[in-house]
């Protein structure tokens, strides 16, 4: 045999043999790509880290907000770790859905799941061409995937993983699987809406619906082609094109984006030439806690909500999430009324911080019984904030460098009437006594025929003065406690008209030093009046000698089976209000009156419901007998003497409120030294309360005329009912109180009694009651 067939022979030998080898290393790669595929859908060894099972991909989870709505249907705010609202397909603009599949997918209706093509393009340019900017190749599928269940997450990771270059791979490849099996679930549409609902896109909004409105203030379905291509923007990176941080960056993402549509026809050359020369046009507000209506609202509400959920279970049996199951919350909150309500609060507020800083001008609002400034004030109250905890922490306390840092001035914003929020430089001391010069508010106002919270005011500025003054503060009702005495004298037997002289009362009992109260002026007229006349004027002598006939423990008694919480002492001082209460407390039991004489007690909380409206509980108002129909009638008869007596406190009422035949029931209340200003106003419709003071009580106004509930508190109560009547849409109305169903035993003409022979008089101040 010739050299030359000997070449030949052993040329095709060996061509056969690099084809076999071919073949042999091809069938090889795919059933190693066949057997890893496998092995990362079953997580061998636990060597590649877990995939979602498929009743997960049947109903992938993403964080939910939950959402809180008032009693209108207003949503008045959210509870998020991720503030993510999610919306259906027909819920989305098409300028939206045509930008995203011309930018991250265009053939996206053609695959199922993988675009080999796409991929082949970025292997090409990235591995043989090495051109930068190849893309990813992933498909909407994909990405949603990586959006549902985390995998890039190191929770989602295994063993191999660690391996450098395996790392991508695995990840990739649980992509691919995860996606192919979501397009089996799912259609193309409903991925779509996935993937818009679970993506980030900056400044803390997740999901479509949330970046809508947080970015330009729109639901997702009015978006223009230049707002849906800004959003699309972000997809590449949320940060880098922020259209608030980097305008630059996202005005040129947002012409690439219109230039994508363009090229794949879905706008056209005019339209894009148009729209790209437009500026960015953004109606920017981030969500956040302190925003919006009902802020301390919202608050209370969270806690009570926390602890539900720490109690209820979902289906699989484990509790439920505030911030992740996106829970719909319906209270009994008014939208308009709660507007209304921080409406009269603002404006009141306002004006008496001016009044207040005009009498304190350069001394200090903190002040003792002598009217003496309190020294050391600051740097006791500094020790009980957040601040002087760190910095003691670190510092040591009493330390120099303590001392130093809180005396550091350093940039900060500060709240104020005038500008909203200032941006200036104070030290923390600086701040504190800053901020403790403000008088704050409370206010509440309930529909006394239901126990429903209809309005919540807890201070100015929820930012930056977290404390509520509704719930959590408690301070000395001063004379809005006295209807509690009228009301244990009622139940007693001591009508309206019972008379009573306006003289000095000693009240004498074992143990506790002599109590003999003066009134509001100091004075005593020496003449008689009943005891209607004796509230409506707030004449401490009378309810002070009606305690005497009663004693405390009666009163106390009365006034828990009203609706009043909180411990009470029992001493006679009780009659003008020195046990602290909360406004709720107060509320709730002057509600009884008009209810009445049914107890219910406050409530703000209507139903929850889960995310797809199933009612998980519906909360039902407790209610409880307190009083009779007839005794309860007589108070609110008693509480409109304030308004229709000679020289009632509430005189001050404009005729506006009072006119169209309404009846109003109120009561003025300010303890010594005017460290609490209260209002209790009543109407057939709503019962309110207002209290105003300092967060300590030692800050106060220096004129006890000045800090008097009927100027500090009753301003917000006619402010708010003045608003409330105007909108004719919330359906609150002028008139009477209803009257009880039988006819009342006793005679409320006084003048039809004979004054000489039916009053009891009983003023030796040495004898004992009790």
């Amino acid at each position: 045999m010739s050299n030359k067939k000997k070449k030949e022979l052993v040329s095709a030998s060996t061509i056969k043999s690099v084809i076999l080898y071919l073949w042999l290393g091809f069938i090889a790669a795919i059933l190693s790509f066949i057997i890893f595929i496998w092995a990362v859908s079953a997580n061998f060894l636990g060597l590649f880290g877990d995939l979602p099972d498929f009743k997960a991909l049947e109903n992938p989870k993403s964080d939910l907000s939950s959402e809180l709505y008032s009693a209108d249907g207003v949503l008045l705010g959210k509870y998020f770790r991720e503030n993510r609202t999610p919306v259906e397909y027909n819920q989305v603009s098409k300028n939206l859905v045509n930008a995203l599949v011309a930018t991250e997918d265009i053939r996206f209706e053609e695959h199922s799941g993988i675009d080999l093509q796409g991929m082949g393009r970025v292997l090409v340019k990235s591995l043989i061409l090495r051109q930068s900017g190849a893309g990813g190749g992933s498909t909407l599928s994909q990405q949603t995937a990586k959006n549902l269940f985390k995998t890039r997450n190191l929770e989602s990771q295994g063993t191999l993983s660690r391996v450098p270059g395996l790392r991508m791979l695995i990840i990739k490849t649980k992509e691919w699987i995860v996606a192919t099996k979501l397009e089996r679930s799912y259609t193309k549409n409903e991925i779509l809406t996935l993937y818009l609902n679970t993506s980030e896109y900056g400044s803390n909004a997740y999901g479509i619906k949330t970046a809508s409105t947080t970015f330009f203030g729109k639901e997702p379905n009015e978006l223009n082609l230049q707002e849906a291509a800004t959003l699309v923007g972000l997809f590449k990176a949320p940060s880098y094109y922020s259209p608030v941080y980097n305008p630059e960056n996202s005005l040129r993402r947002r012409n690439t984006v219109l230039g994508q549509m363009m090229k794949y026809e879905f706008i056209t050359p005019h339209q894009y030439d148009s729209i790209a020369q437009l500026p960015l046009e953004l109606n920017y507000k981030v969500e956040n806690h302190n925003l919006g209506t009902a802020t301390y609202f919202r608050e209370v509400v969270k806690s009570e909500l926390l602890k539900w959920t720490r109690e209820n279970l979902r289906p699989d049996g484990k509790p439920y999430n505030l911030f992740e199951d996106g829970l719909k919350v319906f209270t009994t909150i008014d939208s308009r009324l709660q507007n209304y309500a921080e409406q009269a609060v603002i404006e009141h507020m306002s004006d008496l911080q001016k009044t207040f800083e005009a009498e304190m001008g350069k001394r200090k609002p903190w002040i003792d019984s002598q009217g003496r400034e309190i020294p050391n004030f600051l740097e006791n109250a500094v020790k009980r904030t957040e601040a002087y905890r760190v910095l003691s922490n670190r510092y040591g306390a009493g330390s120099d460098s303590l001392k130093i840092k809180l005396n550091e001035k350093k940039k900060m914003r500060v709240f104020s009437y005038e500008f909203g929020e200032v941006d200036t430089l104070m030290s923390t001391m600086d701040s504190l006594e800053y901020y403790k010069k403000f008088l704050q508010p409370g206010f509440v106002s309930l529909d006394p025929s239901t126990g429903h919270i209809k309005a919540w005011v807890g201070g100015v500025n929820h930012k930056h003065f977290k404390y509520d003054h509704v719930r959590q503060g408690k301070r000395q009702p001063g004379s809005t406690f006295k209807p509690f005495v009228y009301a244990a004298a009622i139940e007693n037997g001591y009508g309206p008209c019972y008379e009573v002289m306006d003289q000095p009362v000693e009240v004498n009992i074992p143990g506790q030093p002599t109590w003999s109260p003066k009134n509001a002026d100091s004075k005593f007229t020496y003449e008689k009046m009943n005891i209607r006349e004796a509230m409506a004027r707030s004449v401490n002598s009378v309810t002070a000698f009606m305690m005497k006939k009663l004693s405390p423990q009666v009163v106390i008694e009365t006034a828990h089976r009203l609706g009043i919480t909180s411990q009470l002492d029992p001493v006679p001082a009780l009659a003008l209000g020195t046990s602290d209460v909360s406004i709720i407390e107060m509320v709730g039991a002057f509600g009884t009156f008009v209810n009445k004489g049914e107890h219910i007690v406050p409530f703000f909380i209507d139903r929850i419901e889960d995310k797809n409206g199933n009612v998980l509980q519906q909360f039902t108002p407790r209610k409880k007998p307190a009083m009779s129909e007839e005794h309860a009638y007589l108070m609110v008869y008693m509480l409109r003497g304030g308004l229709e007596e000679t020289g009632g406190t509430s005189q001050g009422v404009p005729w506006s409120l009072r006119d169209e035949g309404n009846e109003i029931g109120g009561k003025t209340g300010t303890t010594q030294n005017a460290s609490d200003g209260w209002y209790m106003g009543m109407t057939k419709d709503l019962v309110s309360g207002v209290w105003v003071g300092g967060d300590d009580r030692a800050i106060h106004f220096r004129s006890w005329i000045a800090g008097q509930g009927s100027r500090t508190a009753r301003p917000i109560w006619v402010k708010f009912m003045q608003k409330v009547y105007e909108d004719e849409s919330i359906g609150i109305t002028k008139g009477p109180f209803p009257k009880p169903d039988r006819p009342l035993s006793i005679e409320l003409d006084c003048s039809m009694y004979n004054r000489d022979s039916t009053t009891e008089f009983d003023f030796d101040s040495r004898s004992n009651d009790f």
